[in-house]
């Protein structure tokens, strides 16, 4: 992997980041929209960390889960957002470096950390329709915490092995990324030297972080959906699997373009579909899961209608 040292090698000190779009005035149609989106997603996920911490009604495992959900969707939607807003509006598309190596570790911690923090909300739906008479007992606080704390530290882990690969890899020039933020695959395919090795690294991590917790995710949700079928109540089973079903929804949204993106070899690298698909798992999934996971929930609804008619919650 190391470059003969008799080769002049002239190393890159910045990227640039091309984005959607190089015309002026489509720039800034895709500004207000995407503006729109993050002020969207930023408030959205706001508003549910905001009601379950105020709300002592809300302090149980599965809203402690959402909360982090939520911090974890405004973290890596903010790694990307506002960069790519500047650059909409400015000709300088210009990244360092080391901000490149920061936004790809920050991003890649924060969505590995989705990825596996899915299975644990898929667990926690899990226990409290299949054994909810040991809810609280299997999903004590501190269970909740380790389960939390466990997910940070892998998705921090396996981001800094991804980040290290990609970016000690020599890039002695071109530094145009067709890309509007700095992902591995976009960065990685302007390396001077073959990525074979680096690929293979990242499709085994992304065999463990991506496949694997959704495979346990579909299974845990067929035993779910096993369990439903139990209930003699129709409409009680027909809540369950509406609940059911937009839950994976967005569990769908986010790992099956994140597999793409990242389990296909770089031989079929294809920039303007590339970010296209990085849009679902970047910035609608963090649109959606506000509404796919709290705002339909008549107890959010119980705690917004409290502080809309208080101000405050008792």
């Amino acid at each position: 992997m190391k470059i003969p040292p008799e080769q002049n090698q002239s190393w890159v000190s910045e990227f640039i980041l091309l984005g959607f779009s190089s015309d002026t005035a489509s720039n800034r149609i895709l500004f207000f929209a995407f503006l729109l989106l993050y002020l969207s997603s930023i408030l959205g996920n706001g508003l549910i960390v905001t009601l379950i911490c105020l709300d002592s009604h809300l302090h149980t495992p599965m809203y402690f889960f959402l909360c982090i959900l939520s911090l974890l969707d405004m973290g890596y939607v903010t790694t990307t957002m506002p960069q790519m807003l500047v650059h909409l509006l400015i000709n300088s598309k210009t990244i360092s470096f080391a901000g490149c190596w920061l936004q790809m570790y920050v991003f890649g911690s924060l969505s590995l950390t989705e990825c596996i923090f899915f299975v644990v909300m898929a667990y926690d739906r899990y226990v409290a329709i299949c054994y909810p008479l040991h809810y609280t007992i299997i999903l004590s606080w501190g269970m909740c915490r380790r389960l939390a704390g466990g997910t940070w530290a892998c998705g921090s882990f396996f981001s800094l092995i991804h980040t290290f690969f990609t970016m000690r890899l020599p890039y002695c020039g071109p530094n145009i990324v067709n890309h509007y933020f700095c992902e591995s695959p976009s960065v990685r395919s302007l390396a001077c030297m073959d990525t074979h090795l680096i690929e293979m690294i990242d499709f085994v991590m992304s065999v463990f972080v991506d496949v694997t917790p959704l495979f346990i995710i579909l299974a845990s949700y067929i035993r779910i959906s096993l369990a439903i079928f139990k209930i003699k109540a129709t409409s009680g089973r027909l809540k369950a699997f509406s609940t059911c079903a937009s839950h994976l929804t967005a569990v769908m949204l986010f790992y099956v373009p994140a597999i793409y993106i990242y389990l296909r070899p770089n031989s079929s690298y294809s920039p303007e579909r590339d970010k296209q698909v990085s849009l679902f798992y970047n910035v609608f999934t963090a649109l959606l899961n506000p509404v796919v996971y709290s705002l339909r929930n008549k107890d959010i609804k119980g705690a917004f209608l409290k502080v809309m008619k208080c101000g405050r919650v008792a």
